[in-house]
């Protein structure tokens, strides 16, 4: 049994804060810049596309590059280089908010930086994932990766609350003036952060490599394409990130339909969709103690209440009453049960999730008012782990195709942003309306559910039986 090593993946989990601040205050910037430059639904939730996208184009140029220097990018400057200078990509493009947010704005130039940050995220996922996930037993690389994606929730708790302040702060609920100069701030201290970041991890302890057994050439890239559990994790990673930001990315648009809620009071909500991310990757990190049983079970009722006082205690912070949210606290506890039964299993755990996200939104589509609005806001608990439990399946016995198969995944994590202008298309009243559009979100999770069965037999066909006994101690 591979002990994991604390310090370094305590380092590495540094940079997942800050995909998650980034991810979910676009959905901030969405309706705020749709009010200010006029945007239809359809042309705000480009704000997803370029984001996500570039995930897309930055894994190709990974593979182009690696392709004219006949060795793979990582492989041949390192780990921690690849992380600092991905991390300085991303802080060449929240410069570009300067200009975007200025003189009445500017939404290519928005698009434009969103890309830029995202192009670097792109380069720091393809090397945190796997290193997150060869930390220690690879077994429990998806008990690793739910904890690293805890960490990134905490960004996407705040990451709204504070852009949500930096723009509406000095504003009542009378006033409709918007000044989109306030964007530029928030940004302009993330992108210094970045830049220290960088730095940072160029003389840290996160490892240099992954092992020579993981080294790979870029070849074989054709080889791995014709590895079924990398295609069909390939397609996952493509609809689950899909439903996720989608879902969330077209919440201010519904509440302000059906509920009537105005740009300035919908931080708090989409607050809770991301909390709800980080309360069950907190559920299910609990399993990265290696304590007894009990004491991991205790923990996973523990922190996802954690998880949830951040929230109530952020956005009371900034200025919101939360006591309407507490009713939430009851779903939390079936977040809770699912994850003491799907008992750290990927398989197990993608399926009961995939299942109880689509009777979520099911219910979201047929029900009303508030009742809809937290049943979409759930969605959020039961994506929570999908992320590390397709990753985990994507790669399991990959070998030398470790790195390949990562980026492959990376590549289709512009899911997120082709489902989300997807469903903003279809939200039109003369298509499906706002309410109905969620049914996009109902067919990603079947076909995730198919994936999890399909890749269990796969691996089982090839001898790894490893996740069945794979628990997460709780």
């Amino acid at each position: 049994m591979q002990k994991t090593n604390y310090s370094a993946f305590g380092t590495l989990i540094v940079i997942f804060f800050f995909w998650g601040f980034v991810a979910a205050s676009n959905s901030i910037l969405i309706p705020v810049f749709k009010k200010a430059l006029t945007l239809s639904q359809l042309q705000s939730q480009l704000i997803e596309f370029a984001f996500y996208v570039a995930y897309t184009v930055g894994s190709l140029l990974y593979f182009g590059i690696s392709g004219a220097l006949k060795q793979d990018i990582l492989n041949k400057i390192g780990y921690r280089n690849g992380l600092a200078l991905g991390l300085l990509i991303s802080a060449a493009g929240t410069l570009l908010f300067i200009p975007a947010s200025a003189n009445g704005g500017s939404f290519p130039l928005l698009l434009s930086g969103l890309f830029i940050v995202g192009l670097g995220f792109s380069l720091q996922q393809t090397a945190a994932n796997p290193l997150a996930i060869q930390m220690g037993d690879p077994a429990k690389g998806n008990v690793r990766l739910s904890m690293a994606g805890g960490i990134n929730n905490l960004g996407t708790t705040i990451g709204p609350v504070i852009l949500s302040y930096a723009i509406f702060g000095g504003l009542t609920k009378e006033d409709t003036a918007l000044d989109l100069t306030a964007v530029q701030m928030p940004y302009i201290i993330l992108g210094a952060t970045f830049v220290l970041a960088a730095v940072f991890f160029k003389f840290s302890s996160v490892p240099d490599s992954i092992g020579e057994e993981n080294q790979n050439e870029p070849g074989q890239l054709l080889s791995t394409l014709r590895e079924p559990q990398v295609i069909l994790a390939m397609i996952a990673i493509f609809l689950y990130v899909g439903v996720e930001v989608a879902t969330q990315s077209n919440l201010p648009e519904f509440m302000k339909q059906q509920l009537g809620k105005s740009e300035s009071e919908v931080a708090p909500f989409v607050s809770l969709f991301w909390a709800s991310m980080m309360i069950g990757r907190w559920a299910s990190a609990a399993g990265v103690f290696e304590k007894s049983k009990l004491f991991n079970r205790l923990m996973g009722i523990f922190l996802p209440i954690v998880a949830f006082g951040i929230f109530a205690l952020a956005n009371t912070i900034g200025g919101s009453d939360v006591s309407s949210f507490m009713p939430y606290i009851g779903l939390v506890f079936v977040l809770i049960a699912a994850d003491f039964i799907s008992n750290g299993n990927p398989v197990r755990q993608i399926i009961l999730y995939s299942s109880l996200g689509s009777l979520a939104l099911i219910i979201g589509i047929f029900g009303s008012g508030y009742v809809s609005v937290f049943a979409f806001i759930s969605v959020g608990l039961f994506c929570s782990t999908l992320w590390p439990c397709i990753f985990t399946l994507g790669i399991a016995g990959m070998g030398t195709k470790t790195n390949i198969a990562s980026s492959l995944m990376i590549l289709m994590i512009m899911g997120g942003g082709v489902i989300s202008v997807t469903q903003g298309w279809l939200s039109d009243d003369s298509l499906l309306g706002i309410q109905q559009s969620y049914w996009v979100g109902v067919v990603c999770f079947a076909y995730l559910i198919y994936f999890a069965i399909r890749s269990s037999s796969i691996l089982k066909s090839k001898g790894i039986h490893t996740f069945e006994t794979a628990k997460s101690g709780h």
